[in-house]
């Protein structure tokens, strides 16, 4: 009698871990396909045409500018529960600027789960001489780990809406903080809080009538603030910080 009961309660709690376990796998699928879609101009912006070839893969998209093989090469995380091509706009406009820049696609479109994805990139890309890691919001945290961890590696970090997930005050690299004044999903006291883990020389550029999402486009953002530029002005202003600070750092 007493093993039967005791056989009746393992039962009933291995079948309640496995509802729970079912419950939460459910809920996080939910959540994880839950996310921003990129806009018909984005997709648009993936075609190739005589200033920039695009490649895509399952693990990365390419915006490579024709003509000469360029040495410096941008790798972007893109922000959290954000597609991929949501950026193509931004990127596309960079490899225009002669940079090679290559943005992972993350699994469940969330940079925690594969922070390492810069290396694989770097492996395939043996011309590139330069690597800037940069990222959008979440993907800016998860490029800064990755930095901090391939310091050696790396040529400078570039931050869009974004702050550092541990100490780069050390770092050996340059760093460049982007963010827009009108921006209502970056948290201010963290972002603050996280200026004293970046190096004394870090740059920062507040755009002006900026906001979260239009680094990208993928439409409104929720809870983010209401932008007085457009997406393509806030895009410009960030590739003419970016290509600015590659530069100086490229004469140095």
């Amino acid at each position: 009698m007493g093993k039967n009961k005791n056989f009746s309660w393992l039962r009933k709690l291995i079948l309640g871990l496995a509802a729970l376990i079912m419950i939460a796998a459910g809920a996080f699928f939910w959540y994880a396909n839950d996310y921003y879609q990129a806009t018909a101009d984005a997709l648009e912006a993936l075609q190739s045409d005589g200033l920039v070839t695009i490649t895509e893969t399952d693990d990365a998209i390419t915006f490579a500018p024709n003509g000469e093989t360029p040495e410096e090469c941008v790798i972007f995380y893109p922000g959290g529960k954000v597609e991929s091509e949501a950026y193509a706009p931004l990127l596309r406009s960079l490899a225009e600027a002669d940079l090679l820049v290559v943005v992972a696609k993350m699994p469940f479109h969330l940079a925690v789960f594969d922070a390492d994805a810069a290396e694989a990139i770097m492996a395939q890309e043996e011309s590139v001489q330069d690597w800037y890691l940069a990222g959008h919001s979440l993907g800016g945290v998860m490029a800064s780990s990755f930095a901090a961890d391939q310091s050696d590696e790396v040529a400078g970090l570039i931050f869009l809406a974004s702050y550092p997930s541990g100490d780069l005050t050390d770092a050996p690299f340059p760093v460049l903080s982007i963010y827009g004044s009108e921006d209502e999903v970056l948290s201010r006291e963290s972002y603050e809080e996280a200026q004293e883990k970046l190096p004394d020389d870090y740059m920062e550029i507040v755009l002006d009538g900026g906001n979260h999402g239009q680094f990208g486009d993928y439409g409104m953002q929720a809870g983010d603030g209401t932008a007085t530029i457009s997406p393509n002005q806030q895009q410009q202003l960030t590739v003419e910080g970016i290509t600015s600070f590659i530069k100086n750092n490229r004469q140095q």
